[in-house]
Formats: structure tokens, sequence, C-alpha cells
């Protein structure tokens, strides 16, 4: 099969987990009534690549692994700018700062808040754990990679959300065994079954499931990759 990329973005958003070992915790908000993309549901932070992803300094990139299956069925180069869109969507959304501490001059303009933290962005405790293509017909398509990091990493507070955007209302920590009494997209519920599965496991996954909707159906696919050597 063959995926029309017409009017589909590649996109990122990021599964903070904490409290991993006890009772474990996902970082999660509320969309507005009025967005055009699932509106009033409880989603995890992320959005759509910028093109100044591409350009800034990761301290440190993507786990090999990690980088080779974002790019199985998909243009060279993206698994750069699709960590660099999910650092900064975690940003712009929660408050929160996944990086190294560090200065940086001339960052591009969807970055000057980050980069005044006194950060520049650190990709190497992302762990990427699914991929999911919106189906047609929706108002906006998406081709999302969801990537799961522990809060552990996080440079900031994780109960700060004093920095955030107004894109999420309600920013909370929510225990996996309550999530079903909120209102959730379909592929969120999916998602999240798969980091409930993998709460008490920081390595990469042994394979990447990749949920893929196209005018020919939906089908679930396993992203492998080549093991890479320790």
């Amino acid at each position: 099969m063959t995926i029309d990329k017409t009017a589909i973005r590649d996109a990122a958003t990021v599964i903070v987990m904490r409290d991993r070992d006890s009772a474990p915790k996902v970082l999660m908000g509320q969309r507005g009534a009025k967005a055009a993309f699932m509106p009033n549901k409880f989603v995890f932070p992320g959005g759509a690549v910028d093109a100044g992803d591409s350009t800034v300094p990761l301290h440190r990139p993507l786990p090999a692994l990690c980088r080779e299956r974002i790019e199985i069925d998909a243009r060279a180069g993206i698994a750069y700018p699709l960590a660099a869109a999910a650092i900064r969507e975690l940003w712009e959304e929660t408050g929160q700062v996944l990086g190294a501490p560090a200065d940086w001059a001339a960052p591009p303009p969807d970055w000057h808040g980050f980069a005044a933290s006194g950060h520049v962005p650190d990709a190497s405790a992302l762990r990427f754990v699914f991929r999911a293509l919106t189906p047609p017909g929706r108002p906006r398509r998406f081709d999302a990679r969801f990537f799961l990091v522990d809060a552990d990493a996080l440079a900031t507070d994780p109960d700060d959300f004093g920095a955030a955007s107004d894109e999420l209302s309600h920013l909370q920590w929510i225990e996996l065994d309550r999530i079903r009494h909120f209102d959730l997209p379909f592929i969120t519920e999916v998602v999240l079954a798969e980091v409930a599965a993998r709460a008490a496991d920081d390595s990469p996954p042994a394979s990447v499931p990749f949920f893929r909707n196209d005018d020919e159906g939906s089908t679930f696919l396993q992203l492998h990759g080549r093991p890479m050597p320790d």
C-alpha cells in the first residue's frame, strides 16, 4: 500500500510518565471546545513538525534504533525534526523542558521561549513507541509518532505548568488505572494500552505498532528495524 501524503502533516506526540514502579501516571491536558482537531478530548502534548525543527541543535540525538524505526516507510531524515518537534510541543503545551543546560544563540522563532529557559533540546531519553495515521475524511490528517519519556528526564519541576501556553487546559498527571474515566480519542486509548504494558520498562520496545489508515482501510503493522549493537 502507498500512503497518499496529500494534506498529511508529520507530527510528534509526547507521553511523559512518572512513578513507573508504584502508581504509573501520564501527563495529559484537555483540548478546547472550539479546536478543529479533537475538541474537548484529553490528549498528550503534541503537534505538527514546523520548518524550524530541522535546524535546532540537539544536545544528544534519539537512540539509533528509534531513528531507524521512524524512517521505515517514511522520508529519510524525518527522525531529527520529529524529535525536535516532540520537545518543542512538550514545552509549548506544558512548560516542561526536555533538554540540557546551555546557551543558545539565534534560535528559530518558535524556540525563543525554550532557549530563554537556558537549555538546548535533548532527545536521548525519548523512546519511539507508536505510529498512527489519521483516517481519511477528518478535518486534519497527521502521520503522528508517539514518544514515551520518563519524567525523571525533565529539566523542570514536573508539577509546575506555569510556562505552558493555553493550548491545553486542565494539565494533570493521571493514573493509568483512572484514565478510562476521561474523554479520550480512540487512538489515545489504543496507545495507552501499549504504554501500560511498558510502564516498568524504559528500553526501546521489541517493535513499534503502526496504525495505518488510508483509502484501502485500516491496518496494524509492526515496525521492527534491525537490532543495534550495544
